[in-house]
């Protein structure tokens, strides 16, 4: 079907833009009218070139779905229809992936599908999380405050990723500037150096010799090197992809020094965060839990919660299998059999997310401030090093001259 982009006026004067399928002009006219708007201009999209080529198309982030929760709440809370919520939130929507998403899951409800049946056929937008509680919202018939509580997930969920990210985002720069200016030394300053070196016709001091050599070996195996980078990245993402292999590589990172503890904090807020809001949304203990489970990001995680879930099936709490493991701390444990035995577990495991949210502040501006002294030693140590190596010999004729 076609589309149409267009511009109108409210009665209050304010202009509005938006994109319209439909068959032909006259349908979006009528459509527009029916809003009570005064209609400025319509015209046909025009095509775009790469739709056909998926890589190449915008992906659905983090800020686009809070501001659909956010303003699909707002529509519903106002009994404005599903179908027509969903029509004029395609329409304001910049990201045409999201759009064509979004009219795809307004045809499927027009159609007489549910709107969580109709977003499960998209997964790589709307994970189980989002559905399974669309669904509980729709059944229980309180859809407004489901997707209010996905907003503040959402929210809360992508802080906690960014402050990850940014955690990571310094050493990982400072190490990759660290090892381009270090290649360059070697490739191109060290050659001219040792060409300078040759004509002085005496032995190198020992530290020059390795720091000459080790431009040598640099220069003419160079190109092996990059392979085997590339051809190590390539087989450790395979090796990730099996059972065995992420088994491996998530309990290793657990246990790293100084990112273990960081990683098992955003495991707990995360773990905590997603059962408070499905629990308090209505959501069965035990579906939620096997939600829980595939969205933790981590195998070893992932396998403490299904045990967990094995647990309560058998009639055991959610405390207790959860102080068997090594990933919760006993505050924890503790916490959530406080909760289960007030009936309060979703306001007490929100609790413990905010906890940890803090806590991971804490350890990210601990992590940062441990790491930046060690960053700046290494950078001073193995380009100053470089640099002093190729000086020696300088000194050593200079010294030698002044004697």
């Amino acid at each position: 079907m076609p589309e149409y982009k267009w511009v109108a006026e409210t009665k209050k004067g304010k202009i509005l833009k938006g994109e319209m399928e439909a068959g032909n002009e006259k349908i979006v006219e009528m459509k527009l009218k029916r809003r009570n708007l005064t209609i400025k201009k319509i015209k046909p999209k025009p095509k775009d070139l790469f739709e056909n080529v998926a890589f190449m198309q915008p992906k659905v982030t983090a800020k686009d779905m809070v501001i659909f929760t956010r303003q699909f709440s707002t529509m519903i809370d106002a009994g404005l229809p599903l179908v027509q919520g969903l029509t004029i939130l395609s329409e304001q929507t910049e990201n045409r992936t999201f759009k064509n998403i979004l009219n795809e899951i307004t045809k499927d409800v027009e159609g007489g599908s549910t709107l969580a049946d109709a977003m499960k056929k998209h997964p790589k937008v709307f994970d189980q999380l989002f559905v399974n509680l669309i669904a509980a919202g729709e059944v229980g018939g309180i859809l407004d405050t489901i997707l209010q509580r996905l907003t503040v997930y959402i929210e809360k969920a992508e802080k906690l990723k960014s402050r990850i990210k940014g955690a990571m985002t310094y050493p990982i720069i400072v190490v990759a500037i660290a090892v381009i200016v270090i290649s360059v030394i070697l490739v191109f300053v060290i050659p001219v150096f040792q060409e300078m070196f040759e004509g002085f016709g005496s032995a190198l001091p020992a530290p020059t010799q390795i720091v000459v050599n080790l431009s040598n070996f640099f220069k003419n195996n160079i190109h092996y090197m990059i392979g085997a980078f590339i051809v190590l990245i390539f087989a450790f993402k395979k090796f990730r992809n099996t059972e065995r292999g992420r088994k491996l590589t998530d309990a290793i990172a657990l246990k790293l020094p100084v990112f273990g503890p960081l990683l098992k904090k955003v495991a707990i807020a995360r773990f905590t965060r997603t059962l408070g809001t499905m629990i308090s949304s209505g959501v069965p203990i035990l579906d939620a839990l096997e939600i829980v489970a595939r969205t933790s990001g981590n195998v070893i995680i992932e396998d403490v919660v299904l045990e967990v879930r094995s647990s309560i099936a058998e009639g055991q709490t959610i405390a207790e299998p959860l102080s068997e493991s090594d990933i919760f701390p006993g505050m924890v444990t503790q916490m959530i059999s406080v909760g289960e035995a007030t009936g309060a577990l979703d306001a007490m495991l929100d609790k413990i997310a905010d906890f940890y949210d803090d806590e991971v502040d804490v350890a990210v501006e601990a992590m940062t401030s441990m790491l930046e002294p060690l960053l700046m030693v290494f950078l001073g140590g193995s380009i100053g090093g470089l640099v002093v190596a190729m000086y020696l010999p300088i000194f050593k004729m200079a010294g030698t001259i002044g004697g």
